[in-house]
């Protein structure tokens, strides 16, 4: 099957947890967002969806996923989905279970991590909310960064099959999902991830080993990974770093 995936063009954002799944899992896949409008793609091809005039299941925002005449939404949603027809979910209920859980606590950290540069929401620029951005800032490196890291660390301890996976002991797409947050936070927070860092070994293992994966490591050196930007989710404004 070759599967859609719409999102904003030139940002990893939310879209980067489809696209590191469907790149582990060597799917065939077009980028629509970043495909050129000429074709049929683009974000006029977005647009039609969530208008509604291609299907009867318009979804709220992207990212989404058309697969067949499926039309899927939200990120954990998609990955659910995704994850056991490119082998990266588990085999039993259980785990299975286990790993949508995390990826909501992801989506959860990667909320956290976005209102950092919008506490008072989207509809205003950062630079409309930089005293309540910086407060905000403060409060999530002290207590909610250490604390998501903290999280997955033991989730790593604790796995019966071994620390080299959150679940299981084999890739799955919590894995994948890890890593980009990581890889983000790197981005907008390098001051503070680096002394989080320091209580999180595993974390930071697992995400090298993620990077080091041969479709992955050939992911994110190719054009078709996004660069972090001021215009996506993890956004770097030095004032908000710790010692910025």
């Amino acid at each position: 099957m070759r599967y859609e995936l719409y999102y904003w063009p030139e940002i990893p954002g939310r879209g980067e947890f489809i696209r590191l799944a469907l790149e582990a899992g060597g799917a065939d896949y077009i980028d629509v967002g970043n495909r050129s409008e000429e074709q049929g793609w683009g974000i006029a091809a977005i647009e039609t969806f969530l208008g509604g005039e291609v299907t009867d299941f318009p979804p709220f925002a992207p990212p989404f996923l058309k697969a067949g005449e499926l039309v899927i939404s939200h990120v954990a949603n998609i990955l659910q989905y995704l994850g056991p027809r490119l082998g990266l979910w588990p085999g039993d209920e259980a785990n299975r279970l286990w790993a949508h859980g995390l990826q909501l606590t992801i989506a959860d950290f990667t909320a956290e991590a976005h209102d950092l540069h919008h506490p008072l929401g989207p509809g205003l620029y950062y630079e409309d909310q930089q005293e309540e951005a910086a407060r905000r800032a403060r409060q999530f490196i002290s207590e909610r960064l250490p604390k998501f890291l903290g999280y997955f660390e033991r989730v790593l301890i604790d796995n019966p099959a071994g620390e080299r996976h959150l679940v299981g002991e084999t890739l799955t797409t919590v894995d994948l999902s890890l890593f980009h947050v990581v890889e983000g936070l790197r981005y907008a927070l390098p001051n503070a991830m680096a002394e989080a860092e320091q209580e999180a070994p595993r974390v930071i293992a697992l995400h090298d080993r993620v990077r080091d994966i041969p479709r992955i490591a050939e992911y994110l050196a190719s054009d078709r990974r996004q660069p972090f930007s001021e215009e996506g989710l993890f956004r770097h404004y030095p004032e908000l770093d710790s010692d910025g």
